[in-house]
C-alpha cells in the first residue's frame, strides 16, 4: 500500500514551492528592474562610439510608481540616442504616466515604433495559447496611441513607423528604417524597401516584434543592427533551459539580448520593462533596459558590409 503520509508531504511540499515561486515572480522579480550593458561592433571604421538606450514593453498603468521612478533614473545615463520599440501602454489613462516617467529622456534624441499594446489594451488570455503560434488573437479596447505619439513627437522623438530617415548623432551618420508591429500584421516593409545607405556609419532597423520575415528583409537591405522587443525575454524562464516560448517566430536562443541574424546583421531583442496586468509575473527574466555601446566593426567586416550594400543598391537601380 502507498504511504499516504509521504504522498501528502510531497504534495504539500510541491504546493508550497509553487506558492513561493509565484510570490517571488509576482512581488519581487517583476519589480527587480535592471540595466543591462552590451557592446556591439556595428559602426563603420573610424566612427565615434555611440551610446544607445534601448527601452521596450513598458506596459504602463497609472499606479506603477516603482517602475515610473526607475525609468526616470535612466536619464542619468546620458545616452546619445534613445530607441523605444513599443508596447508602452496597458491602460487608457497611462499616457501621462509614460511621459512623466520618461522625463528627461524625451529631451534627448529619440526614435520609436509602436506595438500591439499601444493600439489595443491587453486582455485576459489562456496562457497555453502562447504555445500555439497559430492561435486566434483577441484584442482589447483601443488605447490612446495617437495621444502618445503626439506627446513623443512634440518633444522631438521621431516616429519611425514605415519611415526611412537619415540622422546624425554625435557625428555618427545613421540611416534608420522602421515598420509597424508585425505581431498585428501591420508591417508594410515595401514602404521602406531598398538598400540602406552604404555610406552611413550605421544602418539601423526598428520593429516591435522580431518576426523572421521582417528581419530577413532588413538583412537583405544591408542593415547593420535591428532593435526589437515584444518577447519579454520569455517572461517565465527555467534555469539551465531558458525561455519556454518567444511569442513570435524567432527561436528561443534569440529571445533576448544580442545575436546575429544571417551572415552579418546584428539583432538586439529587449526583454522589456513590464508585463501584461493579467500576467504580472517574471521568473528568471528580470525586467530590463539596455545600454548599447556601439563601436566600429572590424575593418574586414565593414568592407564586406559596404560591398554587399553597394551591390544591392546597384541591383535595384
Amino acid at each position: 500500500m502507498p504511504d499516504l503520509s509521504a504522498i501528502r508531504r510531497v504534495t504539500l511540499g510541491a504546493a508550497g514551492a509553487a506558492a513561493l515561486g509565484l510570490g517571488y515572480a509576482t512581488l519581487i522579480e517583476r519589480n527587480a528592474f535592471t540595466l543591462r550593458e552590451v557592446t556591439v561592433p556595428v559602426l563603420a571604421p573610424g566612427a565615434s562610439t555611440l551610446r544607445v538606450l534601448h527601452i521596450s514593453d513598458l506596459h504602463m498603468t497609472p499606479n506603477q510608481k516603482l517602475k515610473q521612478n526607475w525609468l526616470r533614473e535612466l536619464d542619468g545615463l546620458e545616452p546619445d540616442l534613445v530607441v523605444n520599440t513599443g508596447d508602452n501602454l496597458s491602460h487608457p489613462k497611462a499616457v501621462p504616466a509614460v511621459v512623466q516617467a520618461l522625463g528627461g529622456l524625451l529631451a534627448r534624441p529619440g526614435l520609436f515604433v509602436f506595438g500591439s499594446n499601444d493600439y489595443f489594451a491587453p486582455v485576459l488570455k489562456n496562457p497555453l495559447a502562447y504555445f500555439d503560434k497559430d492561435h486566434d488573437r483577441v484584442y482589447g479596447p483601443p488605447l490612446p496611441w495617437g495621444d502618445l505619439r503626439a506627446a513623443f513627437t512634440e518633444r522631438g522623438w521621431q516616429d519611425m513607423t514605415h519611415v526611412r530617415r537619415d540622422i546624425e548623432i554625435g557625428g555618427v551618420r545613421i540611416a534608420v528604417g522602421g515598420v509597424d508591429d508585425p505581431h498585428l500584421d501591420r508591417d508594410r516593409y515595401e514602404t521602406i524597401a531598398g538598400a540602406a545607405d552604404p555610406s552611413a556609419d550605421l544602418r539601423l532597423g526598428m520593429t516591435h516584434s522580431p518576426e523572421p520575415r521582417v528581419l530577413d528583409r532588413f538583412a537583405e537591405d544591408g542593415y547593420d543592427l535591428v532593435l526589437a522587443g515584444h518577447t519579454h525575454g520569455g517572461q517565465l524562464c527555467l534555469p539551465f533551459y531558458g525561455a519556454l516560448v518567444t511569442n513570435c517566430g524567432i527561436d528561443r536562443s534569440r529571445v533576448k539580448g544580442a545575436s546575429r541574424w544571417g551572415a552579418r546583421m546584428r539583432l538586439h531583442v529587449s526583454a522589456g520593462i513590464g508585463t501584461s496586468p493579467f500576467a504580472p509575473a517574471r521568473f528568471f527574466c528580470r525586467p530590463e533596459a539596455t545600454l548599447l555601446t556601439l563601436v566600429p566593426a572590424s575593418r574586414d567586416t565593414a568592407q564586406q558590409a559596404s560591398g554587399d550594400s553597394a551591390e544591392r543598391a546597384g541591383l535595384r537601380r
